[in-house]
């Protein structure tokens, strides 16, 4: 035992390093005044309270738009796809869900430039769309452009959830119900649907936080004009240097994160237990 907490005391001391010390300080910040220096400092709410002004219930507003926007695209898509994907051997099912997860291997900033090559104004649609005599189409610096580029960093993490929950769905049941004189859509319904749920609410719940908090696509993508909550961290801690405030936007989005881990905690563990 002893030399088992030897190995486990530097990786203790290494978190607290690299995880505690920021998360005090960014408390810190959140709830004081007088920028990053924290010299002649004073305990404040002001931080929190700017949060309710227009302009930046305005930013809260389109990230929960598009938030919202890209988590219902990703489950019409994703659900379609793990449900297909599960038809298949369970040897190519690996291969499959390996596919989906290869763009996850890349990175986040490349994935992005290539959505760019695509949707420029002289980019590969708008050539394909010359080809046929047909006027080239504004796609940059647009909803439609933000949202593909948000739909195809979290689509993953939509994908994989939905099919494991359908994966783990026994057989049996569903014999059972066409043996009950359930048709196809009665089955799938009643039975994959429902089962599903959790697997839905995972990966509704990680599509969504993701959305809301990147801030290198909308950047990108949306040319600057569109000022995600992730984008305005960003520009408090960079550009505008308020980190005071920008710890305060931080503290937010982690309550947002750690009230959604938690809905996901919580239906994994009713999965497990209706597995059970």
């Amino acid at each position: 035992m002893r030399h088992f907490s030897k190995l486990v005391r530097p990786y203790i001391i290494w978190s607290l390093l690299i995880i505690m010390v920021p998360l005090i300080l960014i408390i810190l910040y959140s709830v004081t005044t007088g920028g990053n220096e924290l010299v002649n400092i004073k305990f404040t709410l002001e931080n929190f309270k700017k949060i309710g002004e227009p302009i930046y219930l305005d930013v809260l507003k389109k990230s929960f738009k598009l938030g919202f926007a890209s988590v219902l695209i990703c489950l019409v898509v994703g659900y379609i796809l793990a449900y297909f994907i599960t038809r298949f051997s369970d040897n190519m099912q690996d291969l499959l869900i390996l596919f989906v997860t290869i763009p996850m291997w890349i990175n986040t900033l490349l994935r992005t430039y290539a959505w760019i090559s695509l949707l420029s104004d002289n980019g590969l649609i708008n050539s394909f769309l010359g080809l046929f005599g047909l006027d080239a189409v504004s796609f940059m610096y647009t909803d439609f452009a933000v949202l593909m580029g948000l739909v195809s960093d979290v689509l993953p993490f939509m994908v994989i959830p939905i099919h494991t929950s359908i994966r783990k769905i026994d057989p049996s049941l569903i014999e059972a119900s066409h043996d009950l004189g359930a048709n196809r859509f009665q089955t799938f319904i009643r039975v994959i649907l429902k089962m599903s749920i959790p697997g839905v609410i995972n990966g509704v719940m990680m599509t969504f936080l993701l959305s809301i908090s990147t801030f290198v696509i909308p950047k990108l993508l949306g040319g600057g004009q569109y000022m995600l909550i992730g984008n305005l961290i960003e520009n408090q801690f960079i550009s505008v240097g308020n980190w005071n405030f920008g710890s305060a936007l931080s503290i937010i989005l982690t309550v947002i994160i750690l009230i959604g881990l938690t809905l996901m905690k919580k239906f994994d563990k009713e999965e497990k237990e209706e597995a059970e």
